[in-house]
Parts: structure tokens; C-alpha cells; sequence
């Protein structure tokens, strides 16, 4: 719907950008970061992920094909604001049941169009990502430096802990499809529908467990092999989640981690991680196979990294034996991987559920399943 009612984009700096309301009006304070896939506005919304982020999206032209029931990610709209510069004024499309502004209304995300985007992306990609507020409806009328003071009170996602805002209360189950192959333990820290429906395609019974959850509860279920989600957040400030997981790794159970999931086995494994200025977010990410060659183009959304030693192996700081860097991003040499040597783990910083695409990847779920068939085969063989 087009609107002419004002709105504004003030980041942490001082910068403004005036536009028109869109979705619901009000204020809303958030990190600022932007998003270069030309597709997939429906799923990046939906990506828990992006909680605690206001969301700039590089392509002009956003919500042509509405939203529908089929792309959802997860229960709801995550991102605490949107941005883009032309929102559709019509929907086609044979799934939509509506459009996006109606959604954003509906979930009560307070967005801003009319922005110059590229101009917005500039500023974040040479100043790094940034605290801001969209004001809208009587919020607009707000003293501009009451705005400012309003955005510079808001949370730095540096220190921040999100995981118990995005994952599920209680545990739940998704039975394997065709053939039984085991059971995986799926910790929810901000977990994709996708992801979980690829596990389960691999035969699968996947027991998804809240953020909170001990490791007496994981143990208790038995499983074979156990999954860390991606999430939002600063892994600095997820030490239980990393203790857990180091209690796995030493009950010797195979472990797969993405995103948030690869922030936590690097901390676990004893390397530090870091916050990227700008971070990573869209669904072009060149990425390369340290031990292969092979570029991978993938999906991916985060503003951390793990900050260990790219080149020949290293010994684990933490004591888990041999590591090795096993992914590179060729934009700029930000580890997106992690392979453990001596015993059967490995992670990596993108997506590959990667909805909405590409899926290069998507053959690491087919790896995770052979691993965990071949550490099921060696226990029954002793």
C-alpha cells in the first residue's frame, strides 16, 4: 500500500534519511545491517536470526509476490524494522494470500520506504553497522534530537543475548522421513524450518530443544548426534551454550553446527570471535573449500566471526585435538568454517538450508548424515 505519511531512518551517527511510513507506525530501535539478496524478502523476515536488526534491503523493488504460507521460516516476523526503497504496489503471484505491508502491519513491524538505499548502504558499509530508529506516525513529530538521544539508548549487539527471545519454550519432535537412521539433537537458538526439514529428510527423528535446555536432558534422549542452529547474538555472551557443547564433544557424539552454531564450536574449541563491521548478509557470499577448491556461492547472515588461524592445522585450544580452517570468504578471508580432525565434528558460518537459495551447500546435511552413519557403525562394531 502506498502511503504518504512521513517517516524517518536516524542512525547512531547523527545520519538521517527521511521517507514514508510503512508497516506499522511507531518507533522502533534496532541494529542497522543490510541484506544484498535480490530474492527471499519473505524468508529473511522470517529468520530469527535477524531479531534485534533493522533490516536495509539492497534490491529496490521489494514485496512484487506478497507473502504466503509456503516461505515462512519460522513462527513469525523477526526483524525489529525494514527498509526499502520501492515497495510493490501490486502483488502477483499464485501463492500470495496478501501483501507484505499488510503483513508487517499484522506482526506490528514498524518499516520506513522511500529511502535512498544505496546511500543508506554506503554509509553502513564504510561505517560498519550501527544503532538506529525509524520513527513514524507521532513518533515523526519527536524533537530530531530527542530522536538521537532515543537511538543512542538502544541496545549494542556487541554483549547482547538473544537466544532466549527466538527459541521454543518446550522441546518437540519431527519424525525422520523413509528410512530411520537415528536421532538428532537440535538445539534452538534461532533455528529455520528449512533446516529442521532437511535433517528429517535424511532420516532423521529430530528432537528440537529449547535454548535452555541441560545437558542431563540431552543425554537423557539418546541421540546420535547433536545440531547447534543458528541464532542472533554475540557468542561472547553465550557461555552455557558453549560449556553444553563442549559436554557433547567429550561424550564423543558427532556434532554439525551453522551460523550462530559455528561461532559456538570455535568458542568451544578455545578460539575467540569477533564482530565484523558490516557483517555478511544476502545470498551471494563466495566462499571457498580450503581442502578442495571449490567456490561455493552461498547464503549467509551475520555480523561474528571466529577468529582462528586459516592455513595448516592447529591444535585446539580447549583440548579437543586437531583443527582446521575449512572455509574461506573470498570477499574478505573472514573464516566460514570449522573441521575437527580427531574427532567427528565440523561447522560452518553460512547457510545451507539456504532458503531462499543458492543451495552449493546444501550438500553438507548429506555429510553430516554420512558421519553420523559411520560413528553409529564404529560404536556397534565395539
Amino acid at each position: 500500500m502506498t502511503t504518504t505519511d512521513p517517516a524517518v531512518l536516524v542512525l547512531e551517527d547523527g545520519t538521517r534519511f527521511t521517507g514514508r511510513a510503512w508497516g506499522a507506525r511507531g518507533t522502533t530501535l534496532g541494529e542497522a545491517v543490510f541484506a544484498t539478496g535480490m530474492t527471499g524478502y519473505q524468508e529473511t523476515l522470517t529468520d530469527p536470526s535477524y531479531a534485534g536488526q533493522i533490516v536495509v534491503m539492497t534490491a529496490p523493488h521489494i514485496g512484487n509476490t506478497g507473502v504466503n504460507d509456503e516461505d515462512t521460516e519460522s513462527r513469525r516476523i523477526w526483524v525489529n524494522g525494514f527498509v526499502a526503497r520501492d515497495p510493490s504496489r501490486v502483488v502477483s503471484n499464485f501463492r500470495s494470500r496478501g501483501s507484505l505491508d499488510d503483513q508487517l502491519v499484522a506482526d506490528g513491524i514498524v518499516g520506513i520506504s522511500g529511502v535512498d538505499t544505496r546511500a543508506l548502504t554506503r554509509r553502513l558499509r564504510d561505517v560498519g553497522s550501527m544503532r538506529a530508529g525509524i520513527f513514524s506516525g507521532d513518533a515523526f513529530a519527536i524533537d530530531p534530537d530527542e530522536q538521537s538521544r532515543i537511538v543512542a539508548s538502544g541496545d549494542d549487539m556487541t554483549g547482547l543475548n538473544l537466544s532466549a527471545s527466538v527459541s521454543v519454550d518446550e522441546e518437540y519432535t519431527i519424525e525422520a522421513e523413509g528410512e530411520r537412521l537415528g536421532s538428532v539433537a537440535v538445539l534452538d537458538l534461532g533455528v529455520k524450518d528449512s533446516t529442521l526439514g532437511y535433517l528429517s529428510a535424511r532420516g532423521f527423528d529430530v528432537h528440537v530443544l529449547p535454548q535452555s535446555v541441560t545437558r542431563e536432558r540431552v543425554l537423557e534422549l539418546q541421540p546420535d548426534a547433536v545440531f547447534y542452529s543458528n541464532g542472533p547474538g554475540d557468542p561472547a555472551a553465550s557461555d552455557a551454550h558453549v560449556e553444553l557443547l563442549q559436554a557433547v564433544l567429550r561424550e564423543g557424539l558427532p556434532f554439525f553446527g551453522i551460523c550462530f552454531g559455528n561461532q559456538l564450536f570455535g568458542r568451544a574449541l578455545g578460539f575467540d570471535t569477533y564482530k565484523l563491521p558490516f557483517g555478511h548478509r544476502g545470498i551471494n557470499q563466495p566462499v571457498i573449500d580450503t581442502v578442495t577448491g571449490r567456490v561455493e556461492i552461498t547464503s549467509h547472515n551475520h555480523g561474528f566471526a571466529v577468529d582462528a588461524p586459516v592455513g595448516e592445522p592447529t591444535s585446539s585450544p580447549a583440548g579437543f585435538g586437531r583443527v582446521e580452517v575449512s572455509h574461506v570468504n573470498l570477499n574478505d578471508n573472514v573464516v566460514e568454517g570449522l573441521n575437527a580432525l580427531d574427532i567427528p565434528a565440523f561447522s560452518v558460518q553460512y547457510h545451507p538450508e539456504a532458503a531462499a537459495g543458492p543451495h552449493d551447500a546444501n550438500y553438507l546435511f548429506d555429510r553430516f548424515r554420512d558421519m553420523v552413519v559411520a560413528s553409529k557403525t564404529k560404536k556397534d562394531a565395539n
